[in-house]
Parts: C-alpha cells; sequence; structure tokens
C-alpha cells in the first residue's frame, strides 16, 4: 500500500514516513499542494496524508481538486482545531481531520482504520462487475472465466482507475522483480481480456508508445 505524505515541513513528513515504512506502508512526498495533484495523477496512492497549510496551493484546495478525479481517502492534518475547521474540512473531502501536534503511532492507526473502510470487496461499471474477495467477474450478469494473471491484471487497472501507466510499471506491480520477459506479454493479456469483457473492452486504454490505463465515468 502506497501513501502520499504532503506536508511543507520536511521534519514532520521524515517522521511520518519512518513509521508508516516501519508498519509495512510504502511512501511517496509532496511539499505543497500542486505537487500532491501532479504526484496523484502519475503514481498510484492509497491513501494521502494532507497538511492545510502550504504554499503554493493550500491542502483543502488541493483535497477539493483530488477527489474530483480520484476516489482516495485523504486524512487532513491541521494546526487549526474549532468545530468550524473540522466541518469545513471534511465538507471539502477530507475522509478524517487530524490537529497538531499529533502523535505519530495515532496517525499510522488512522491510516489503517480510513483503508479498511474504503476497501471495496466489489465494483460495477457498466455491465462489468468485479467482485474483489471471490476473484469474480461477469459482464452482463454472465460470469466469464480469467486466468489469475488476467485477473490480477485487471483488478490492478481497475483499483488506478484514470491513471496512465507504463508497461514497466505494470510489470513491476503485477508480475514483480523477478519477472525476465518482455512488455510483449502485458499486450497479450490485454487482448486476451478485452477478449472476455466483450462489447466493454474500450474501458482498456491503449496509450501508444507508453501503456495502458483503465477509463470509465459514471454517468449521472
Amino acid at each position: 500500500m502506497r501513501i502520499l505524505i504532503a506536508d511543507d515541513e520536511t521534519k514532520i513528513r521524515t517522521v511520518l514516513k519512518e513509521y508508516l515504512e516501519h508498519s509495512g506502508f510504502e511512501t511517496i512526498e509532496a511539499c505543497d499542494g500542486l505537487e500532491a495533484i501532479e504526484k496523484v495523477k502519475s503514481i498510484p496512492v492509497d491513501l494521502i496524508i494532507m497538511d492545510v497549510m502550504m504554499p503554493n496551493l493550500d491542502g483543502i484546495s488541493a483535497v477539493r481538486e483530488i477527489k474530483k478525479e480520484h476516489d482516495i481517502p485523504i486524512i487532513v492534518l491541521s494546526a487549526r482545531g474549532e468545530e468550524y475547521d473540522k466541518l469545513y474540512g471534511f465538507d471539502s473531502g477530507a475522509d478524517d481531520y487530524v490537529t497538531k501536534p499529533f502523535s505519530p503511532k495515532e496517525i499510522v492507526a488512522r491510516v489503517n482504520v480510513a483503508l479498511k473502510r474504503n476497501k471495496k470487496t466489489s465494483v460495477k461499471m457498466a455491465g462489468v462487475e468485479i467482485d474483489f474477495e471471490g476473484r469474480n467477474v461477469f459482464v452482463d450478469g454472465k460470469k466469464v472465466e480469467l486466468t489469475q494473471k488476467e485477473f490480477q491484471l485487471l483488478t490492478y487497472l481497475v483499483k488506478n482507475k484514470g491513471i496512465a501507466i507504463s508497461r514497466s510499471k505494470i510489470l513491476s506491480d503485477v508480475w514483480g522483480y523477478e519477472f525476465y520477459g518482455d512488455d510483449r506479454t502485458i499486450d497479450t493479456h490485454i487482448k486476451m481480456l478485452r477478449s472476455r469483457l466483450g462489447n466493454y473492452k474500450y474501458m482498456l486504454v491503449t496509450l501508444r508508445g507508453y501503456g495502458y490505463k483503465f477509463d470509465y465515468e459514471e454517468k449521472n
């Protein structure tokens, strides 16, 4: 699980990074709201820890922008602890609000709670339904048979919906560092997945010369 720590104070980022990585998380960092938005666009993350008071773009504005495109749990950090400030943070899209000073152990606990609360057991997009726990995929109500690697690849792209992911990144995250083949194996698996998805194969978008992304928007 990858956590983005967005805070303009190096000391806070360092402490949170140490505690989170000790708890088994991978971390990336941003120094302000603008950098946080750019990181989310290019790197899949599972949760964001966002400070409110930052240069260039404040944390609350960054939360609003990120929530427009990504369903990622965000924990806001702030020196302001008044009820109004907390309500404002939640109204902006924050999933949790922590006032400074805080205990790093408390942040780790809140991260675990937020990830558990945000965990989805299934997702439905148009006529495609994915049961993550049961490892089943249904197209127009009919179960389709996928190999283990096809299922892993599909769910990886779905969980990073809307994010352009390079072939090398897909190989690393889905096949693992021990894979010694070439990226043509990804193209083969994408071709098979498109065949399985039938009328919904358009959701698997090819980014020529780069990689793939899963693209689907809910219609109101």
